[in-house]
């Protein structure tokens, strides 16, 4: 795969370092990753968007699912992740993932995490949707991601890896023969580097986290705006099933017209027996499906969107005033928190809910090694397709994802790099180009993206509403390409029109992915296309940029993915 030549306009890099690997993310992905590198003896630079726990694996509350109780076996977790991803998981995928889970937990245990026990000692363990037995390992009751990335971030620190905090990676640097070589980065703020700067070396691995602020409302952090996906279509890579985005069923509602980053309420809850109800108190889950409120996410979302529009109502509810007062505050301290700085009292009052978006099941395209298209470029976490969630992420195997494939990452730069003589020469990258590759959009333009994206292509969608939401996205691309061709105007280089740049790349594949997925399967729902249909659509669709800035679109001959070459 040969780089597209683009890259974002910005100014020539004005200062570089040279590493073995680099990481792109601090979260569970990146620094497990970073650390099993630097054990490897890889000189390793860790760089992250904002400071090193501000991704999106300290805001992951449920937990680590793991075949991990007494009775429970990684069979039994491969089967419910191939039923949750609706005919669309990498079997083989999966079976690496619940394989390998168990260890990679207790690795992190030993890493430092500290994970909620019983008064014997044992792990206590709960139950989220479409699970069938109770294997979700949680820390601090409902404060998982928090802990997770605490001990990472310790363990970084300990042992003194190096980190650019505050800077958002721009493109992939690629040698003559388009093998990686690097990254482009702009630092934002005062510290050893500042400003747009360059780090040179062989492997790149990309752990950015997921794209949730290409919608209005979603879980994700503000810093969450599809930035690898992007960077690794101007870099040539394939991305794949990028139209799979988790919808999670309950998000506190704040409001029809609430943007950004909205409070979680975890799937735990409903795991410990809350009941999703509607105005008038009825379980409208009971006998939709056999697991009720833990239905898969997909299942469950819908469930409360079809009883919205029975109903005309803006919002369901979730009830768990029979906890009682302890159970809340020692079990799900977090969320009472959130419910509360909202004005609501979960221990006295039904909490209001609506899906937002939450999670991409979808993403670069990479191998059981976490290679990807692009020679030493890498990725993991949820920027990464592996194939393990097909069309609908089963609860709690994000961050168990991210370790296991991490690892497997490590140890496949470390043998490549055995291989090749451990500090190699780094491979010389191209040159900067002199005049911008690519338009960037004004910064107010995201907010236009987002509406366009919520209204065309969230939770309900169809052909008409996937028509007009590509052509209002192919209009945004276009008025750019036109004022830079006419008058070699482009938005001012800067994070925030970086980030519109990369939100309305990711956009328009999604919904170009999501128009060409004629049918409903996981949490691709369309309205038009009700019936899922195998024999057409139980395929994968991988997308790639073209060097004139287009999309090549096409669908794989099989469920199975073909050879990363």
């Amino acid at each position: 795969m040969t780089s597209t030549g683009i890259r974002l306009h910005a100014p020539a890099p004005g200062w570089a370092i040279s590493a073995d690997v680099i990481v792109v993310g601090s979260g569970v992905a990146g620094l497990t990753a970073a650390l099993r590198c630097e054990a490897a003896g890889l000189t390793t630079v860790v760089v992250t968007k904002a400071r090193l726990d501000d991704g999106s694996t300290r805001w992951a509350q449920g937990g680590i699912a793991a075949a991990l109780g007494e009775g429970d076996t990684p069979e039994q977790h491969l089967a419910d992740t191939l039923v949750a991803g609706a005919g669309l998981c990498d079997e083989e995928a999966v079976r690496i993932l619940v394989t390998e889970g168990p260890d990679a937990v207790r690795r992190l245990i030993e890493t430092g995490a500290h994970f909620d026990e019983s008064s014997e000692g044992e792990l206590e363990l709960t139950r989220e949707g479409g699970h069938h037995r109770r294997r979700i390992a949680h820390a601090g009751g409902d404060a998982t991601g928090a802990e997770i990335s605490r001990a990472l971030v310790e363990a970084v620190r300990a042992r003194g890896l190096r980190t650019i905090e505050n800077a958002l990676v721009l493109d992939l640097l690629t040698d003559a023969e388009g093998r990686t070589a690097g990254v482009t980065l702009h630092v934002m703020g005062e510290g050893q580097h500042d400003g747009v700067g360059a780090v040179h070396a062989p492997a790149v691995v990309l752990a950015t986290g997921g794209m949730g602020q290409v919608f209005s409302a979603t879980t994700n952090p503000s810093v969450s705006t599809g930035d690898g996906v992007a960077l690794a279509l101007r870099a040539g890579a394939e991305v794949s099933d990028l139209e799979f985005v988790q919808f999670h069923p309950t998000v506190l509602f704040l409001g029809a017209d609430a943007e950004g980053q909205q409070p979680l309420v975890s799937e735990a809850v409903r795991g410990e027996g809350a009941h999703l109800v509607d105005g008038d108190g009825v379980r409208f889950m009971v006998g939709q499906h056999e697991l009720a409120e833990l239905a898969p996410r997909d299942i469950v979302a819908k469930g409360i969107l079809r009883r919205m529009l029975e109903q005309g109502a803006e919002h369901m509810y979730l009830d768990a005033r029979h906890f009682g007062a302890e159970m809340w505050e020692h079990r799900f301290p977090t969320i009472l928190a959130a419910c509360r700085a909202n004005g609501i009292d979960p221990i006295t009052e039904p909490i209001p809910i609506a899906p937002a978006a939450h999670h991409a099941s979808g993403g670069v395209r990479t191998d059981a090694h976490g290679r990807t298209t692009v020679p030493g470029l890498y990725a993991c976490g949820e920027v990464a397709c592996t194939g393990v969630h097909g069309a609908n992420r089963l609860a709690s195997n994000s961050l168990l994802e991210g370790l296991v494939y991490a690892e497997r990452i490590a140890a496949d730069i470390a043998a490549a790099r055995a291989a090749d003589g451990l500090h190699a020469r780094v491979p010389a990258p191209v040159e900067h180009p002199d005049t911008p590759a690519h338009p960037l959009l004004a910064p107010e333009t995201r907010f236009a993206i987002q509406r366009i994206m919520t209204e065309g292509a969230g939770v309900l969608r169809s052909e008409e509403g996937l028509a007009r939401a590509a052509e209002q996205l192919q209009q945004l691309h276009a008025e750019a390409r036109g004022a830079l061709a006419e008058n070699g105007k482009t938005a001012e280089p800067g994070v925030d029109a970086w980030e519109a740049t990369n939100l309305l790349c990711v956009a328009r594949v999604l919904v170009a992915a999501a128009r060409l997925r004629e049918e409903t399967r996981g949490c691709h729902w369309r309205e038009d296309r009700a019936e899922r249909d195998d024999t057409t659509w139980r395929r994968h669709i991988v997308v790639r940029l073209n060097p004139d800035r287009s999309l090549a679109v096409r669908t794989t001959d099989t469920a199975d993915f073909p050879p990363i070459r």
